[in-house]
């Protein structure tokens, strides 16, 4: 979303252009209640510019946020504000990892999470299930030791 530009958001239709890894493009629903809050954005608080992409700095100069290091800088400041110690490397992953954790405790499977990450294959989705299984060995009663073979 770092790249995201003014063309890339397609208000008739409702829908955001998304650029991934590998020049990979798609096209992403944009709900309306997300529309209205960019739309929001885009009057009152991203302020005059030059620049055709939609996240600016917050301070002067009002430029292009430059990459996904600019994100963990912001998650980084949003976490101390909140009290949370320091965390490693890439914060904004933190996000990802939560929702897929979340999506997996609701039932999900990995081709959704795959989906819904972007995910070029579900190889990249596993790591989540490893999670699910650590977290499903913490709650699991143990195996009856008596009576036998299952």
């Amino acid at each position: 979303m770092v790249l995201l530009t003014l063309e890339d958001v397609h208000w008739r239709t409702g829908e955001l252009v998304v650029r991934g890894k590998g020049s990979r493009m798609e096209s992403l629903p944009l709900p309306a209640d997300v529309g209205r809050a960019l739309a929001e954005y885009l009057r009152r608080d991203r302020g005059t510019t030059t620049s055709r992409r939609v996240f600016l700095r917050a301070i002067p100069p009002r430029i292009a946020l430059t990459g996904p290091c600019a994100i963990d800088h912001i998650v980084r400041l949003a976490l101390a504000r909140a009290g949370i110690p320091p965390q490693p490397q890439h914060v904004a992953h933190l996000f990802r990892h939560s929702l897929a954790t979340r999506m997996i405790r609701q039932g999900a499977s990995l081709a959704e999470i795959a989906e819904v990450l972007r995910h070029h294959t579900q190889a990249s989705t596993r790591i989540y299930a490893k999670v699910s299984l650590e977290a499903l060995r913490g709650v699991a009663l143990p195996w009856p030791l008596t009576g036998g073979a299952p």
